[in-house]
């Protein structure tokens, strides 16, 4: 009975391992093809920007659609870049870093507030320090944000990070917390940065 106790829970571990292992691919291979999008649509875009117009009639006409890669979260401390998609559904992060729908996009002068999942694109987020710089390449142009006060940790269900009433240009970055958290985090952990003038 040992042994048959035994094969059973060796195969179910087999069988864990499997979709573990499928469901990597899978959000690998997303984040792989959206990137590569989001580089498209970069470049190309600033190479034609100068025949576009001013900024302000750029961002009127900018109303990207669910799922859509828009754009590149670049951080250059980590070496790192991963492709920005319209919402933050399931099946939006496992393509990138989330564009949380209502709020805005950079050049508009608003809050922006970005969520990526915390064992993926910013599993190594808690290495920020106030003072690093993080790059946003959209189409319309590339806008860089110092981080301008020490990052912090708010309840998962804390909705207050979200400020439709900020008048001032603003990156807001969000994941779960803690970082190395096995199921459900019951934090989020919190980035803000501002515009950098050069």
């Amino acid at each position: 009975m040992r042994k048959w106790i035994g094969i059973v829970l060796i195969l179910t571990s087999f069988f864990f391992l499997g979709i573990g292992g499928y469901q990597y691919f899978e959000m690998n291979s997303k984040q792989d093809e959206a990137l590569r999008t989001a580089q498209s649509i970069v470049h190309s875009a600033q190479q034609d920007a100068s025949e576009r117009g001013d900024l302000e009639s750029i961002l009127r006409d900018f109303e990207p659609d669910n799922g859509d890669a828009i754009g590149i979260l670049s951080i250059p401390i980590l070496d790192d870049e991963w492709p920005i998609v319209v919402g933050t559904s399931d099946e939006d992060l496992k393509a990138g870093v989330g564009h949380y729908i209502g709020t805005a996009f950079p050049g508009q002068g608003r809050q922006i507030l970005l969520s990526g999942h915390r064992d993926t694109v910013f599993r190594n987020l808690g290495d920020l320090v106030v003072g690093d710089i993080i790059e946003v390449q959209m189409g319309y142009g590339t806008f860089k944000y110092e981080i301008h006060e020490e990052p912090f940790i708010v309840p998962a269900d804390d909705r207050t990070v979200i400020d439709y009433s900020i008048d001032e240009e603003v990156l807001t970055i969000s994941t779960c917390y803690p970082f190395r958290f096995i199921g459900d985090a019951p934090d989020r952990y919190i980035i803000n940065a501002k515009p950098v003038n050069e």
